[in-house]
């Protein structure tokens, strides 16, 4: 008689996983690059598509139609925010929400306006701690 062993007594076997990695290589996550460091962080910085379109993304059509700005600034101003937040923040959390002024890109505005952003602190695909910027709605 065997006896099968489930190595996860409270969850079972995993049925379906989505690395970093692969959020990183289809572009659901965009990888803040080196200018992160800049900016003060040790641990890698990723943003969510959503808040990268929000908050990053630029083209040189939206310069025409709204005001100049381009994507490397606006890059710039998330990443340096956030560098803000954490460094102001008294109390250690995985979650931390911080604001920051961004022209929308809808074609029409070119005033600033005020928008929140969340960074969550977790674990990369080896455990390494690794840093995710998004949506106040995303996860």
């Amino acid at each position: 008689m065997s006896v099968e062993i489930n190595e996860d007594p409270y969850f079972g076997e995993v049925i379906s996983s989505y690395t970093r990695a692969e959020a990183l290589a289809d572009g659901v996550l965009i990888d803040a690059g080196p200018m992160a460091k800049e900016a003060g962080f040790r641990w890698p910085v990723a943003i969510t598509a959503a808040a990268w379109a929000d908050c990053v993304e630029w083209e040189a059509v939206d310069n025409r139609r709204q005001t100049h700005q381009d994507r490397s600034g606006r890059l710039w101003d998330v990443l340096f925010m956030a560098a803000y937040a954490v460094r102001t923040n008294h109390e250690i959390q995985a979650e931390l929400r911080f604001k920051l002024y961004r022209v929308p890109r809808d074609g029409r505005s070119t005033k600033a306006r005020l928008t929140e952003l969340k960074l969550i602190a977790g674990p990369g695909d080896e455990g390494e701690p690794v840093l995710t910027i998004c949506l106040p709605t995303e996860d």
